[in-house]
């Protein structure tokens, strides 16, 4: 049974740590540390492109040779404004230390080098609805194909409301043939309100091979290597994920799957 689902190590610290020999593909990491003001946080890029995601709470960044002082606005995710982002290319070195305790997403990914550091949001970041009735979401895309501001990251930010569908009508990003389908790995770090919720997620290819349904928790990361990956809120439980994604080309194209194809061709 493949381990896609990823609980964190605690609540303390640096809670998650997925690299991609830990997940067993190229390209996609992703790692979570929870600090409480005061505490600090400091990694180097290597031969890797960061974006820093302000989850929670605030902390002064240093990255990339520059002071960028403190980012981060929204103290509970579910406050739903735009985040506070800090892109850093390969070869930089960053340093955070929590103002307040705070909630850091690390978002990696191979770089080139073909982009400077800079920051993202929350300016130009808009909560966008996706999707009809129940399949409706609210979407923060912070760096996705129509921002070139990465050379391999692709980063989106959704909520989903309680009783809704998610990553909905099913769909893959498994294959490199742009621009029919591009290869993606990606990742889904999962909050729940109230946190002692839960939510499911389900990882499956059309022949069967891979068929996972996990019950994720508040803190909960997926590894999506291939296959569809819809996701549900129960009634009375709020979802939101954060979605990291990356390939061999920075684009994002997906093929539904069979059995919901007629779903797209319906609502567009």
């Amino acid at each position: 049974m493949p381990d896609l689902l990823r609980r964190p190590f605690g609540s303390h610290g640096k809670v998650h740590d997925i690299t991609p020999e830990a997940a067993g593909w190229r390209h996609v990491g992703f790692g979570l540390y929870r600090l409480r003001r005061g505490e600090r946080a400091a990694e180097a890029t290597g031969a890797r492109e960061v974006i820093l995601v302000l989850v929670e709470g605030r902390a002064r960044i240093e990255g990339g040779g520059r002071d960028w002082g403190v980012l981060g606005e929204r103290m509970n995710v579910f406050e739903k404004t735009a985040p506070h982002c800090l892109y850093l290319p390969a070869g930089s070195d960053w340093t955070a230390v929590a103002e307040t305790d705070c909630t850091l997403a690390v978002c990696s990914a191979p770089g080139r080098g073909g982009h400077p550091a800079r920051r993202i949001g929350p300016e130009g970041i808009t909560l966008t609805p996706r999707g009809k009735g129940p399949n409706t979401r609210y979407i923060n895309n912070i760096a996705m194909e129509d921002e070139d501001c990465c050379d391999s990251l692709l980063v989106t930010e959704v909520f989903t409301p309680a009783g809704h569908w998610s990553s909905y009508p099913s769909h893959r990003h498994d294959e490199d043939d742009f621009p029919r389908i591009t290869y993606l790995e990606e990742t889904y770090y999962h909050r729940l309100n109230p946190a002692t919720g839960w939510g499911i997620q389900r990882v499956y290819t059309d022949d069967g091979a891979l068929d996972e349904t996990m019950a994720v928790r508040d803190g909960d990361v997926v590894l999506v290597p291939r296959g569809h990956h819809p996701c549900g809120a129960p009634h009375g439980f709020e979802m939101y994920y954060l979605n990291v994604m990356a390939g061999p080309l920075r684009k994002w194209r997906f093929v539904p799957a069979p059995e919901v194809a007629w779903l797209l061709e319906r609502d567009g």
